[in-house]
């Protein structure tokens, strides 16, 4: 993605593909969303080992839910509103 962005002209002080999943995650924990569903969506492994081994859910069903409504809310941003 990044190699995508400085073809299109952005530098990497610009901007960078994990600028793009910092935004994300800030803004969808601001707006009160599960941190749990966020780290899923962002691919992100538990740090504490112990959490890790014994919790398996994928949150499917709630990143199902989760990105029509960040797609909306990123539409929403371009539009103004």
């Amino acid at each position: 993605m990044n190699a995508a962005l400085r073809r299109m002209g952005y530098g990497k002080d610009e901007v960078t593909a994990h600028g793009f999943r910092v935004t994300a995650s800030t803004i969808l924990n601001a707006r009160n969303y599960d941190p749990d569903v966020i780290e899923a969506v962002l691919a992100h492994q538990d740090k504490n080992a112990i959490r890790r081994t014994y919790n398996r859910a994928t949150y499917w069903e709630q990143r199902v839910t989760l990105m029509p409504e960040w797609g909306n809310l990123i539409d929403g941003l371009k539009a103004g509103r």
